[in-house]
Formats: C-alpha cells, structure tokens, sequence
C-alpha cells in the first residue's frame, strides 16, 4: 500500500487492508488533523480492501466530521463501488460523480 499527497488529496494505491491498516490510519488522520476544507482520497490506484480496509475509510470519514470537514471518494474502482452499495455506505460517503449504474442493485 502507499499513500502520497498533502492536507488535502491523497492518492491511495495497492491493497488497504488488515497489513496496511495501522500504516493507513495513521497518514490518514494526521491529513485530517493538518488540514481544512475537504479531505479527498482519490482510490484510482487502489487494488483492494478489505473490511478492515473499509473500516479506515470509516474512521478517517467519522474524523474530518468532527474537524468541519469532509470525506471525498474520487476514482472508486467499479468492484469497491459495488461493495460500498452493498453495505450502503454509499449513502453516508461522498463519492465523486456518484455510484455508477452497473453498481447499483437492479430492481
């Protein structure tokens, strides 16, 4: 896994999961801490994740509500799109461009 960028955009790569997690978190919360405005992870180069992974997300989205802040997905890769409707959590993340439409369930 590797995390570049500053306060305010992170490109997030590789595989974030139960190894990454700890590494992860912390990168993530000192960009929230460090910054203002919205806080985006751009996951184009994004592999996978895991539970764990998600769990991260979660965090650092829960971390830059209480700073005034706020959590922008940017390039979410159409397998992890599925995922986050699968748990909707697509209804509580911001998702650049939105879910696309072989994401969501058929009804």
């Amino acid at each position: 896994m590797h995390i570049r960028g500053d306060h305010a955009e992170l490109v997030v790569g590789g595989r974030l999961d139960v190894r990454t997690a700890a590494d992860a978190r912390k990168v993530l919360h000192s960009a929230v801490d460090g910054g203002h405005g919205d806080l985006v992870l751009d996951l184009t180069e994004l592999d996978s994740w895991d539970a764990t992974g998600l769990g991260v997300i979660m965090g650092a989205h829960r971390r830059c509500g209480r700073a005034d802040r706020r959590l922008v997905l940017r390039g979410v890769p159409a397998q992890m799109q599925r995922l986050l409707v699968a748990t909707r959590l697509h209804r509580i993340l911001v998702i650049e461009g939105g879910i696309a439409a072989e994401a969501l369930p058929r009804t």
